[in-house]
């Protein structure tokens, strides 16, 4: 079936992939600071979580996207946006959890952090 653009593609992101160098410790990070529940492991290298918003979020080792040393690159621009209704308790956890911050609240709208492996991931506020 084709859409009205007589694409095949859809309109429509499926799941999201975050690089991670340690798939359990990934795991269990993503659990704490972002309230994953449920979720399974495939292949050995991949966890699929399901996510509201989208069909799910994916941790993935990603072993054939290796650099020859063995170590992955991960995002180092806020390319995955989180979405919170209270922004300040949101930052305010984040600094109980030692998670590394990138930004203040910026614009009274959204602040940016890392991930344990690095990735710059963003929390705005729902609108």
């Amino acid at each position: 079936m084709t859409t009205p653009n007589n694409t095949p593609i859809k309109n429509r992101i499926g799941a999201v992939f975050i690089p991670v160098r340690n798939l359990e410790k990934a795991i269990e990070w993503y659990r704490k600071i972002v309230g994953l529940e449920g979720g399974e492991e495939h292949f050995g290298h991949l966890f699929v979580a399901p996510m509201e918003g989208t069909a799910g979020l994916i941790l993935d080792a990603m072993p054939k996207w290796r650099k020859e040393d063995g170590d992955i690159a991960t995002y180092q621009v806020p390319s995955i946006q989180l979405v919170t209704d209270d922004l300040q308790a949101s930052y305010q956890f984040m600094k109980e959890h030692h998670v590394e911050l990138v930004t203040e609240i910026q614009d009274d709208f959204y602040f940016v952090f890392k991930d344990l492996d690095g990735n710059v991931l963003m929390i705005c506020k729902n609108t």
